[in-house]
């Protein structure tokens, strides 16, 4: 039967002498053709091989037209995230405000004034456009960005630690994710680590014994990613100050998500804000853009002018500073919060602060347009991106029913449809929550799930 079946495949020159790939030979070229060609038969014989039927001339020759235009069309595209997890690294972390994405699209389209003073005429700072608003919500004497939060820290330890100790609590030389473990920026900054205390307790005479002629700096670090419960103690942020202004040594906090409104205003637990940070006297604040702040990716760092003023001449910043869309977008982004109105207007948080009554009337609306099988239940929606670990939200889900591979083969075609949506499964369901979707969205989602449900299986 498998002999068979290899037999009943098309040569490559007959596969491309059918008439449907004429107009494929003329947009791509008959070389590209011919190379999608052949990756096609050799899927199908690899399939043959496993036992699988042999596809007919049609299935071929649709998945050489699908294989072709994927060359030549953009990887990167628009997903609608229905998971509830608003910051959804795998799906690219915030997403930002109006007035953020018109600002990237004005600064994108023509010159702009990144490193010129418009007054003088001379050239300026590109750190300048940023800092005034930084130091204004943080109270820092000075801040940069550079291109993501592990090159923030990875700036502060070349800077001011390299070849020299840093003293890192055991339970805070963490993975944050995505690889960006802290033993191996420190090795990639020229630093040192040295490990005071143990996983979960550290006192500052930990930090003490540790210290020596050769320490260069103490790094903190949020642990924003996980909990430790139970038997635990950490220094406070004015006993490290304290501390390290003993021993004449920076101290240097990595908080993370760049949290700059309280939490608990949204019911959620107290997430570290960077200007408690720079409150209590920590000489440099590391946090990302993309996160808490809800802008674009990049790394803030605020702090002392003394210390600000390095970091600006140092040959690093040139190779980790941020381009004029993400400059711009930023800005954008911190004039919410200078403004007043990040609850209303910053995504992440419009996500955050969004009433369950309203959610449960979209998801409601959702199931009714579906009709048969689909069902509003009460669920938790998550924060994610390494900020405020453990901590949910309550939300109202659309849920549809069923076997493990049902609900799997439903999610594979949610993902592959025109515009793809990401759902969750859970507990034998398979749930998309409005929270993180936009309501000029709800008809693509609707749309994508009736015909998830309603495809022949594959």
């Amino acid at each position: 039967m498998a002999e068979q079946a290899f037999r009943s495949l098309p040569s490559v020159d007959r596969l491309l002498a059918h008439p449907r790939l004429d107009v494929l030979a003329q947009r791509y070229g008959r070389d590209t053709l011919t190379s999608v060609a052949r990756a096609q038969l050799a899927r199908a014989r690899e399939a043959i091989a496993q036992g699988k039927p042999a596809p007919s001339i049609d299935d071929l020759l649709r998945s050489v037209e699908a294989s072709s235009s994927a060359l030549y069309e953009p990887s990167l595209r628009p997903v609608i995230n229905a998971t509830g997890v608003i910051i959804h690294t795998n799906l690219g972390r915030a997403p930002l405000s109006a007035d953020a994405t018109e600002a990237m699209r004005t600064a994108a389209k023509g010159y702009t004034n990144l490193e010129l003073d418009l007054e003088s005429g001379e050239r300026g700072s590109r750190h300048a456009h940023l800092e005034q608003l930084l130091t204004r919500l943080t109270g820092a004497e000075g801040g940069i960005a550079v291109n993501n939060g592990a090159a923030a820290v990875m700036l502060g330890l070349n800077a001011f630690a390299f070849g020299k100790d840093v003293l890192v609590s055991r339970g805070e030389a963490v993975e944050i994710g995505g690889g960006f473990r802290i033993p191996e920026i420190l090795k990639s900054s020229g630093a040192r680590l040295v490990e005071v205390g143990t996983t979960n307790r550290t006192y500052v005479k930990d930090y003490e014994s540790a210290f020596s002629e050769n320490t260069g700096a103490i790094l903190t670090v949020h642990r924003s990613n996980f909990r430790v419960v139970g038997f635990t103690t950490t220094p406070s942020m004015e006993e490290l100050v304290q501390l390290a202004v003993r021993k004449r040594l920076p101290l240097l906090h990595d908080i993370g998500s760049g949290c700059l409104l309280e939490t608990r205003d949204f019911s959620l637990a107290h997430e570290p804000m960077v200007q408690e940070s720079v409150q209590a006297g920590a000489d440099l604040v590391f946090f990302s853009g993309d996160k808490l702040l809800g802008g674009p990716q990049g790394g803030l760092i605020v702090g002392k002018a003394k210390y600000m003023d390095v970091l600006k001449a140092h040959p690093l910043v040139r190779a980790l500073r941020v381009d004029k869309m993400t400059t711009a977008a930023l800005q954008a982004t911190l004039l919410h919060f200078v403004r007043g109105e990040a609850a209303a207007k910053v995504p992440v948080w419009r996500m955050i602060a969004a009433p369950v009554a309203d959610i449960e009337k979209r998801a409601k609306r959702w199931a009714k347009a579906i009709g048969e099988g689909a069902r509003v239940v009460d669920s938790e929606s998550t924060i994610g991106g390494g900020s405020l670990p453990g901590e949910t939200l309550p939300t109202s889900a659309l849920a549809i029913a069923g076997s493990g591979t049902f609900l799997q083969e439903v999610a594979r075609r949610l993902r592959t449809s025109a515009t793809p949506v990401m759902a969750r499964i859970d507990k034998g369901m398979l749930l998309l929550d409005p929270r993180t979707v936009e309501p000029g969205d709800d008809h693509l989602v609707v749309d994508a799930l009736k015909d998830a449900l309603g495809a022949k299986p594959a």
